[in-house]
């Protein structure tokens, strides 16, 4: 696939007393894309130039990431903090409403955000992150599920995930994206040092551990879930190591319209190991709800 890298723009906003990143591309209605870890917008880079040419695409840095602010204090990644970003991002552009799009973390806050402000989403797409509710069933009650989140569980120690990242070269990153995907040439070596430099930016390791060490236990000890409104696509990559499939089941209790698209032999990483099945997906979603 190929990608215009010339063709989007950055740019910054000013957003619940931070300042965030962005890239965009296209005119028209609002798109904006949430990424996960240990990632930054650049994870969209097979989305943005396709969805341009009939949206105005953002794809931002959240807080914490790449060059965006990083504020230090934990209470910073506070859920309802990260809820604020995005409403200011969309009210800040000067819009209503959005196609909200998150994978990872970034999809763990499209779900809340899809249910804090409703109004402002005309359709959320997730991308291997399952609802809330069902994550938190799968930490308290799925042993599989404990396992493979068990990194998440070494993240809460002070200073020592970062210097296990920083080590030989931010190698850790590498073995992040090189591992877990499926297909070996979806992340080619310019794609890594992408990932390495934003990583290696002053503050960003500590504030991109922080959604664990302050986020995460809010998906596990959260609220009871009311049923959402909001169109909802799940796209799922069927390998993913650290997510289990099973987590999707009973999605549909939660979301009044659900899709869900598993694909096959696919990573985590789905959108960048699977791009033109991603874009293929999230088009006949976008079409059918255009014609309904």
């Amino acid at each position: 696939m190929t990608i215009a890298l010339e063709t989007w723009t950055h740019n910054t906003i000013a957003v619940n007393g931070i300042t965030l990143h962005y890239v965009t591309q296209g005119e028209g209605p609002l798109m904006l894309m949430l990424h996960g870890f240990p990632e930054f917008w650049y994870s969209w880079r097979h989305q943005i130039p396709e969805f341009a040419q009939d949206y105005k695409v953002v794809a931002v840095d959240m807080r914490g990431y790449n060059d965006s602010d990083k504020p230090q204090d934990l209470s910073a990644y506070h859920i309802q903090e990260l809820i604020k970003d995005i409403e200011g991002i969309i009210t800040g552009l000067g819009y209503e409403s959005c196609v909200l799009v998150g994978h990872d973390w970034g999809g763990a806050i499209a779900w809340y955000f899809a249910y804090s402000y409703p109004r402002l989403v005309e359709k959320l797409i997730v991308l291997n992150i399952p609802h809330p509710a069902k994550f938190a069933e799968g930490l308290r009650s799925n042993p599989q599920q404990i396992l493979k989140s068990s990194y998440a569980f070494f993240f809460q120690i002070p200073l020592v995930p970062e210097l296990l990242f920083q080590f030989n070269d931010y190698q850790a990153i590498e073995t992040a994206f090189q591992t877990q995907a499926v297909d070996k040439n979806a992340f080619s070596p310019a794609d890594i040092t992408a990932y390495k430099n934003a990583a290696a930016k002053r503050g960003a390791l500590t504030a991109m551990l922080n959604y664990y060490r302050k986020t995460m236990w809010e998906l596990v000890f959260d609220k009871e879930w009311n049923v959402l409104e909001v169109p909802t696509l799940m796209i799922w990559g069927e390998n993913d190591t650290a997510l289990g499939k099973e987590l999707t089941y009973g999605t549909e209790s939660y979301v009044r319209n659900l899709q869900i698209r598993y694909i096959p032999n696919c990573s985590h990483w789905v959108q960048q190991e699977q791009p033109e099945r991603v874009n293929q997906y999230m088009r006949e979603f976008l079409s059918a709800s255009l014609e309904s």
